[in-house]
């Protein structure tokens, strides 16, 4: 039975995790989640993306029982594989956004880190508890986190482990709005639904532009940013929304 799922309405791709009962991030889940998220890449149907892992929990962390039977030999050949199925959520060049509910732990909190933007229920719990285990964060937690919340923020929930609420993960940046817990998908939902109907070459150069900016000096950052810019002069998108404002006031462009 397959763990994850790619589910597709009205421009909206549901990448939806379901290995009852906690959505625990197995070998499978993780090779079949890089595939998903390289489908909705390719897929012109798919115009946003939702990561979620149901009503009662998104994931608890990776699959212990699994990794305990691993050795230094196994985990060196398969650590690659684990940060490459990540990777190709958060490369995913469409607005991506995690709806959180219940536990968001280890894997599954570095999960939520690969989206753009990230709802969490008011009864979320988030965590990178690896440390616990004699680990550290190993599907880009110690990079993701750092970048998103700072290194001292980081550092107090990797060295300790410890679990934090909704209220002090949107208090310090882990998650960008909180919500009843029967809300979260909806939002999520009215949140990728609304950029779906955005400009699709203009959301995927500023989203790649601010995350290529991030991994570089200023003046390389602004060199991809003017690149990009530039480039969007050639769309048809860019002569719509132009065209609109001009005719019609700003905000009524449409650009399906």
């Amino acid at each position: 039975m397959t763990s994850v799922h790619l589910e597709v309405a009205e421009g909206v791709g549901t990448i939806r995790l379901d290995r009852p009962p906690m959505n625990a991030l197995d070998i499978a889940l993780q090779d079949r989640l890089k595939e998903l998220a390289e489908e909705a890449t390719r897929r012109d149907d798919v115009r946003a993306v939702i990561i979620y892992g149901g009503e009662k929990v998104f994931a608890a962390g990776a699959d212990i029982k699994e990794m305990q039977a691993m050795d230094h030999a196994a985990m060196v050949a398969r650590s690659r594989a684990l940060q490459d199925s990540f990777t190709a959520v958060a490369r995913i060049p469409k607005p991506v956004v995690a709806a959180v509910t219940g536990y968001a732990l280890g894997g599954g909190c570095e999960l939520a880190l690969c989206a753009d933007f990230r709802i969490a229920a008011d009864n979320a719990k988030l965590g990178q508890p690896e440390i616990l285990l004699g680990l550290i964060p190993g599907a880009g937690g110690t990079q993701r986190l750092s970048r998103l919340v700072g290194p001292s923020k980081a550092k107090d929930l990797i060295f300790t482990g410890r679990m934090v609420k909704a209220d002090e993960a949107l208090t310090i940046g882990l998650v960008d709005r909180v919500v009843p817990a029967a809300e979260v998908y909806e939002q999520a939902k009215q949140w990728a639904a609304r950029l779906a109907q955005g400009p699709a070459l203009a959301l995927r150069a500023a989203k790649e532009s601010v995350d290529a900016g991030l991994e570089t000096d200023i003046d390389t950052g602004l060199a991809i940013e003017r690149t990009w810019f530039a480039g969007l002069f050639a769309t048809e998108d860019r002569e719509r929304g132009m065209r609109s404002f001009v005719e019609e006031g700003p905000g009524k462009a449409k650009f399906l």
